[in-house]
Formats: structure tokens, C-alpha cells, sequence
């Protein structure tokens, strides 16, 4: 069952797949308890419900034994103009990365379903899971043996490095599981080093320092005390992964045709020049002349339009006003 899971994985365009025992994460929960209790998940609220599935995937999902954690590498061949605001490279893409995720695991489920029958799955509670649900995705990867957990808390994958995004199936079924792969960061702290706002330490990272968090989950404006601190990061951020000395042996550009940027983009006809070709090509002015109906006919499938219009256009003017300065 393990190797047909694995080869299925494989077959449908995912780049790495690991099974991990289910089990209740008794350290990540006293973890996770201590860390909401000083405030720095910030107003993620989330965090704090469902806290027992989110540490036992065994209540998540009734019956479940075992966790089948796939990879998707992103790293992209082509980056975006270093003097425009910067996207994150997981937001590069013209498709949502959860709805291509979730379509290729539905086909995974189904083909383990067929060959082992429906019993496979528990048919009465959702149990595939794309980074939206109460699920510890980086953890159940490196118990699958995909990886280990960086200080910058992200998987690191040996031979695809930390830009995957990964993918959750719960079987009510047992099978032979993976073995976990021993940490390899060592004394090497680059990434808690190049945090401009010193979110990042030692095993932790303070979610309201967070560029990514400022930028895209923190519902308000982003703090003044920070603002001379994010980098040129309009939307999400890839600091601490770009230093990585992993990613720079490992991060190869991917081969997923789901994950490309629009290939053409509507920007309104009354500015100068042709229109780039993706908004990879797109310049600081075209960036904050983006209007809302630009917003949504460029990016309607994309996860750039979960911060939505308002919230980006707020991000480019702090940036491009401490670029100025």
C-alpha cells in the first residue's frame, strides 16, 4: 500500500510523498499552548480553536491511522524585477495553490479508494487538507520523512528545499510509514539573522513581527515601527527562505504548469507602454496604478486575492513611501 501510495503521489504531479503514523503531537501542543498564551500568534484567533484536532488528528478525523503528507515544489524559473514591490513566490501563480493542491489530492483519495476500497477513507468527515484547516502540515511532513523544520519554521526538503507547499490526506487505514529525517540546520542561523524585523528566533517565530503576517493575515494597518523594516515585501515574504544555504543547493525551478503566473494582464489601456507580459514584468508605477477591476480580472483565481484589493494597495503605498526615503 505505502509504495503505491507514493508512486501514485508521484504520477499525478506532486514531487514528494510521506506517510506518517497518527498520533496525538504531545510537544507541539504544549508548544502551541505556550505561544498563544503570550500573544504571538496575533490576531489569528484560529489558532486557538480546535486545539485538540489540531494536535490529534485522530479527533479531527474519526478513525484516522494514518497521514499521507504530499510536496508541491513553486520555486519559479522567473522572479520579479527586484525594484517593484515584491509578491512571495508561493503567490506567483495564476491558480490558487490550495485549488490545485486539493484537485490532484482528490484524485490521490480516489485512487486509493479504488484500489482498497471506499473503507480507506472516512466518507462522513473532510479529511484532505490544504494549509485551511486545523491541521500541523509541516509537522506531519517531517514525521513523513519529507524533511525537517528550519529556524525559519518552514519544511526543508532534501532535494526540493523549503518553497513546497504541502498537501494532507487522513486514511482510517494502516500501512508502513516513513522515517523522519534528522535536523540538518546546525549552528547556522542566516535566516534568523536576515529577518529585517527580527521575528524569528530559535525555534519560534513571533507571528506579529512577521512580514508575511503584517502584510497579508494582520487585518490593520501595518505599525509604524515597521514600516522602514519591510524590505520592499508588499505581500508576504521570502527572506528568510532566499538565505537559506538549502535553498540555494536544493531550490530548483519547478515543472507545474498549474503554478504559472497570468499570462496576460488587463491593465487598464490609458497607461503608457505595452502591458508586460506577467505581472513578474510589472514596474513600481504599474503596481500602484492597479485598479480594483484590474485587481480582479488579474488575480480572481489567484491567492494574491485573499488580502485583497485594499489591503495590497495599502502595503505598495508603505513600501514605496520608505523606498523613496
Amino acid at each position: 500500500m505505502h509504495n503505491f501510495i507514493n508512486q501514485t503521489a508521484l504520477s499525478l504531479g506532486f514531487d514528494a510523498c510521506g506517510i506518517a503514523k497518527a498520533d496525538v503531537l504531545t510537544e507541539d501542543a504544549a508548544f502551541m499552548q505556550s505561544w498563544i498564551e503570550s500573544g504571538q500568534q496575533g490576531d489569528m484567533a484560529y489558532l486557538a480553536r480546535n486545539f485538540e484536532k489540531r494536535t490529534d488528528p485522530r479527533i479531527l478525523v474519526p478513525g484516522c491511522k494514518s497521514i499521507v503528507v504530499v510536496l508541491m515544489n513553486y520555486f519559479p524559473a522567473e522572479k520579479q524585477i527586484l525594484s517593484a514591490p515584491q509578491i512571495a513566490k508561493y503567490a506567483y501563480s495564476e491558480i490558487d495553490y490550495h485549488l490545485v493542491l486539493k484537485a490532484k489530492l482528490n484524485e490521490l483519495e480516489k485512487k486509493i479508494s479504488d484500489e482498497f476500497g471506499s473503507e480507506s477513507v472516512c466518507a462522513n468527515h473532510q479529511h484532505l487538507f490544504v494549509d485551511s484547516a486545523p491541521v500541523l502540515e509541516r509537522r506531519w511532513a517531517e514525521r513523513a520523512g519529507l524533511g525537517w523544520i528550519g529556524k525559519h519554521m518552514q519544511l526543508i526538503n532534501p532535494g526540493l528545499g523549503s518553497f513546497t507547499f504541502i498537501g494532507i490526506l487522513m486514511l482510517n487505514v494502516e500501512t508502513e510509514y516513513d522515517t523522519p529525517i534528522r535536523p540538518r540546520c546546525g549552528t547556522c542561523t542566516r535566516c534568523i539573522d536576515a529577518c529585517p524585523t527580527k521575528a524569528l528566533s530559535n525555534g519560534s517565530l513571533d507571528a506579529r513581527r512577521c512580514i508575511s503576517y503584517l502584510t497579508i493575515e494582520n487585518k490593520n494597518e501595518i505599525p509604524a515601527e515597521f514600516h522602514n523594516k519591510l524590505s520592499n515585501c508588499a505581500l508576504g515574504c521570502d527572506i528568510c527562505a532566499d538565505v537559506c544555504p538549502w535553498n540555494h543547493k536544493w531550490a530548483h525551478p519547478h515543472k507545474h504548469s498549474e503554478l504559472l503566473p497570468k499570462t496576460e494582464a488587463n491593465i487598464s489601456e490609458n497607461k503608457a507602454g505595452s502591458n508586460p507580459r506577467t505581472m513578474l514584468q510589472w514596474d513600481y508605477e504599474t503596481w500602484q496604478q492597479l485598479t480594483e477591476t484590474d485587481f480582479r480580472h488579474t488575480f480572481h483565481s489567484s491567492a494574491i486575492k485573499r488580502a485583497g484589493f485594499l489591503k495590497l494597495k495599502q502595503n505598495i503605498e508603505v513600501v514605496y513611501k520608505n523606498r523613496t526615503k
